[in-house]
């Protein structure tokens, strides 16, 4: 089984020597450095998580956060400080702009709890197998090959009601049965797809099967509704709604039941093209779904641009709800604009009771998380569904 591998990068050995300790009862294997320089110097890749102190003498975090962007690090980012929150809210924007996968913050001093917690919410890319070893991203024929052979599927994660609403709803997330490396995470293989001309051919492998799905489930009795993520360059095929409303009248479908969650920045790249695919998308009765909201340039001008029936609010708020009201004021100011514009609100990286309790509390209609259940097959999903309290 391998071990997916952290590494902490702190002057305070004996607070380094202390999150090495939770990491490794959470099932980590570790590595520690109390200098910045040494890490750099022996930085090969080969890791999945990073626990960075911002303020070190010899250099500090944010020279670290550049260094890591530079050799395109693919490890989940977790920031430590003693700080106060806005640094700390400046540092995590910086990393997400730079293309580092930013997975929390602790402000010093802090709680074990807190860092078991965190660490155990990650959904680790297994890119490392072993020290010194890799899994290099796909070739363009390996992912074509993948797609040809069927070794796509589609995972599952319920979106709860909040509200009392008794709609069954969920996000299908793609994954890769690789036969040689398990089971692999989006992560590993969008990038190919994007930069080789196949996230359409992806994009509609997903489709099939998210209605094929919903078909079986419908003739069980469960009728649900799924979102699907969509790409940039799929928004770009002016034949996309008539091309899913066949597909959904193949498989008998009301158009409802299926949610297109389109990020900020795939709507930017060509706005009026996709303006003009939303626009008939949502006439034909299909929901759209603004992902990852708040974390765009113009978040805002989006909303009054486009016909979204739903507004998702990014898990990077949610998760810091608890211990940061900063964040639970982004959530609520988002709640209440869905409100007043009659958008759905759904919140997503839902971990604890109390973020549950008080999203409720604000008026948030869905949650999605760990918290409820982590991304699962088909099946699984539709025991989940019977067991879960209604």
């Amino acid at each position: 089984m391998n071990t997916p591998q952290l590494v902490v990068i702190d002057d305070e050995a004996d607070l380094g020597s202390l999150v090495c300790d939770v990491a490794e009862q959470s099932g980590f294997g570790v590595s520690q450095f109390t200098s910045a320089r040494q890490f750099m110097e022996q930085y090969n890749g080969c890791v999945d998580v990073i626990v960075l102190d911002l303020m070190m003498p010899d250099i500090d975090g944010i020279e670290v956060i550049r260094f890591l962007s530079q050799n395109q690090c693919p490890a989940q980012i977790i920031i430590m400080s003693g700080f106060d929150s806005t640094v700390l809210h400046s540092a995590q924007k910086l990393a997400s702009e730079r293309g580092l996968s930013f997975a929390g913050s602790l402000t010093k001093p802090f709680r074990l709890s807190q860092l078991t917690e965190l660490l155990e919410s990650l959904e680790i890319k297994a890119r490392c197998h072993s020290p010194g070893t890799t899994i290099e991203p796909p070739s363009a024929a390996e992912l074509k090959q993948a797609l040809e052979n069927n070794e796509l599927v589609v995972f599952f994660q319920p979106k709860i009601s909040l509200n009392g609403d008794s709609k069954t709803a969920a996000e299908a997330l793609v994954r890769w049965q690789h036969p040689e490396h398990g089971l692999l995470t989006p992560d590993y293989f969008i990038d190919t797809a994007e930069q080789h001309g196949l996230i359409d051919q992806l994009t509609w492998v997903v489709l099939r099967q998210v209605m094929s799905q919903c078909s079986q489930w419908h003739d069980q009795g469960l009728g649900v509704q799924v979102a699907v993520n969509m790409s940039a360059h799929t928004l770009k095929d002016l034949n996309l709604p008539e091309q899913i409303g066949n597909m959904l009248q193949q498989f008998a479908l009301d158009p409802s039941h299926l949610v297109l969650e389109v990020t900020e920045t795939a709507l930017m790249e060509e706005l009026i093209k996709s303006l003009d695919i939303l626009t008939r998308l949502r006439m034909r009765g299909i929901r759209l779904s603004i992902d990852d909201f708040g974390t765009g340039y113009s978040s805002l001008i989006q909303l009054y641009r486009a016909p979204f029936s739903e507004i998702k609010i990014d898990r990077s708020f949610v998760a810091e709800m608890d211990n940061d009201q900063e964040a639970a004021t982004i959530v609520q100011t988002i709640i209440d604009l869905g409100k007043n514009l009659n958008m759905k609100t759904v919140a997503e990286g839902v971990e604890t009771e109390d973020c549950k309790d008080r999203l409720k509390a604000l008026g948030c209609e869905q949650a999605q998380g760990y918290l409820f259940a982590r991304p699962m097959p088909a099946d699984e999903f539709f025991r989940w569904y019977q067991t879960y309290p209604h």
